[in-house]
């Protein structure tokens, strides 16, 4: 509720910062281009790992959408999200998302693993190619990533069978850089390491996602974009919350700009740290509002009104919110 009256309030089309996907609010730094361009080569040399890793936040699913949307039309991908599974759970996953059916109730992992042989081998004579995509790899168990690295070894006398990559959070980087996964490691074709935003970036991404939601000039000012950035230490999903916590929290004030304070406060509240006072005001006077504005619905629907009274009556309102002041200091962020 309060996030689409704080986008009226503005003069959005919808919430700018919102945390769900969507194409339309893609925004790519030089950095995540770059990645980007780590993964395609990766996949475009067929056979062992690519590895994608970065912090809680940073993009990396993002990045997979990005790379699922570029890769050629003759690709097949099996794409495992809960990588907390047994090999034989693994399997059978890959198997459900390349739809080779198996019998039902098998626990054999050979039987999978020769299933699906068959499958690429298949696939390959016709022309496709296979990618399996790991998110979250950094929860592998030892024993389900050295049956990954075995999917590896499947492959005609010229080519690989299965592409794989992994993506998952700097503990990946941990995992296969110990002693017992450096049969794994040696197989990896690329790598790349997602880092934060910089000023500069986190900048350039908040002006993106206002223009996107309809708003041509910023609701920042610069000290309170820096103090964004500072907060979030660059990660993108935190830059989302703060930003939408600190409009929220203008919208509350009646302010036609976010300002430092505001941000700091909003960053407060996301990290739990104080009570953000500004929050329960604004939850207060919504709720006042909506009571307001019930009431007075109910009293034109029900209560039946003598015609000849009805032009001597004044209209009913709910508390009209002040839109921001035309003649307010131009924003800056």
């Amino acid at each position: 509720m309060g996030d689409s009256m704080y986008a009226a309030y503005f003069g959005l089309k919808e919430p700018p910062f919102s945390i769900t996907p969507d194409p339309r609010y893609l925004y790519m730094t030089e950095r995540h281009r770059e990645a980007l361009a780590h993964l395609l080569y990766g996949v475009s040399e067929g056979g062992g790992f690519v590895q994608l890793t970065g912090e809680v936040g940073t993009g990396k699913t993002t990045l997979c959408r990005c790379l699922l949307e570029q890769l050629p039309a003759h690709v097949d991908v099996a794409l495992i999200l809960n990588p907390r599974v047994t090999s034989h759970e693994l399997l059978a996953a890959v198997c459900d998302e390349l739809s080779i059916a198996y019998p039902a109730g098998t626990t054999s992992v050979k039987d999978l693993v020769d299933l699906l042989y068959h499958y690429l081998l298949d696939a390959h004579a016709r022309g496709r190619r296979t990618v399996l995509i790991v998110d979250e790899a950094q929860d592998l168990p030892a024993d389900v990533l050295e049956q990954i690295r075995l999917l590896t070894n499947l492959e005609t006398t010229r080519d690989k069978l299965l592409q794989i990559v992994l993506i998952g959070q700097p503990e990946l980087m941990e995992l296969l850089g110990r002693e017992d996964m450096r049969q794994l490691a040696q197989r990896v074709t690329a790598r790349y390491h997602l880092q934060p935003f910089s000023y500069e970036e986190t900048r350039a991404y908040v002006r993106h996602r206002l223009n996107v939601a309809g708003r041509s000039r910023g609701l920042f000012t610069d000290a309170a974009v820096k103090r964004v950035h500072r907060e979030s230490g660059g990660v993108p999903r935190l830059v989302n919350v703060i930003c939408d916590r600190a409009l929220l929290g203008a919208y509350a004030l009646e302010r036609t700009h976010v300002d430092e304070r505001t941000v700091a406060r909003a960053a407060a509240e996301v990290r739990g740290t104080r009570p953000a006072a500004w929050l329960r005001r604004s939850w207060r006077w919504l709720t006042a509002s909506a009571i307001v504005v019930a009431i007075a619905l109910a009293g034109a629907s029900f209560l039946p009104r003598p015609s000849d009274e009805r032009a001597n009556e004044a209209p009913v309102h709910g508390p009209a919110r002040p839109a921001p002041a035309g003649a307010a200091p131009a924003d800056r962020g």
